[in-house]
């Protein structure tokens, strides 16, 4: 068995969804040796069913399934308000599916073939992302205009009631409100949610779709603002 079994990541309940039927025991089979709660969906119309009756703490959903493919499911799930962490798996790697993936709404992308280990490890990853923060990093809460953003419990308040926000947007919010006023590299952002591999690309898919839930218009943002050459910065105000 790997070691850390024990981690609180590794209690959180998974859902894979995938056709192959090899792959789905395969990981059902050494998710739960690693001490992870899993179920399982052959498709994405199983996948629903189950998610009407569990939340589960994350997914990792097949891209290439006949019927209502990995993209489409996610994209739909995001809009359904569903937030927990999706990663996706696919038999094309190349940066423009990783892309795809991210603007459907996914965390993190893994071609195949790949090691069940490195799954793993990036199961892990996304789970500590969404988990709560260190306790001598900055965790007062931030304005952004009539929301309000608390870096503690990852929660968006307007007057209206509580944001939506998706694992992946809260973690991104999480860190810019951490340092304030204080531009962030695409580097720096990428290594504290442990994105390394995704690419400068993939930090500003999840800015763009961070925009959309705080800025009145993403296109001329008040609070996540583009240094160029440098990164991104969050200004918080009224």
């Amino acid at each position: 068995m790997v070691e850390s079994a024990m981690n609180a990541a590794e209690a959180a309940h998974v859902l894979v969804v995938d056709d192959d039927a090899r792959l789905r025991s395969l990981l059902q089979r050494y998710l739960a040796e690693q001490g992870f709660r899993i179920s399982t969906a052959a498709n994405a119309a199983d996948a629903r069913r189950l998610l009407g009756s569990m939340r589960p703490d994350a997914m990792v959903l097949d891209v290439t399934m006949p019927g209502e493919n990995g993209l489409d499911l996610t994209r739909a799930l995001r809009e359904d308000g569903h937030d927990m962490p999706i990663l996706l798996l696919t038999a094309r790697g190349e940066p423009e599916d990783r892309i795809a993936g991210l603007e459907a709404g996914s965390d993190d992308y893994l071609g195949k073939p790949f090691e069940p280990r490195e799954l793993l490890l990036r199961l892990r990853a996304l789970l500590r992302r969404i988990g709560p923060p260190a306790p001598t990093e900055n965790a007062r809460p931030v304005r952004l205009g009539m929301m309000e953003f608390d870096p503690v419990r990852g929660l968006l308040e307007s007057p209206q009631g509580p944001v939506h926000l998706t694992g992946g947007e809260s973690a991104l919010l999480t860190v810019l409100a951490r340092h304030p006023n204080e531009v962030m590299s695409r580097e720096i952002i990428a290594r504290t949610l442990e994105m390394d591999e995704a690419g400068e690309r993939a930090i500003d898919v999840q800015v763009t779709r961070l925009r959309r839930r705080i800025e009145a218009d993403p296109r001329e943002p008040r609070f996540l603002h583009t240094v160029r050459g440098r990164g991104y910065v969050l200004k918080p105000g009224l």
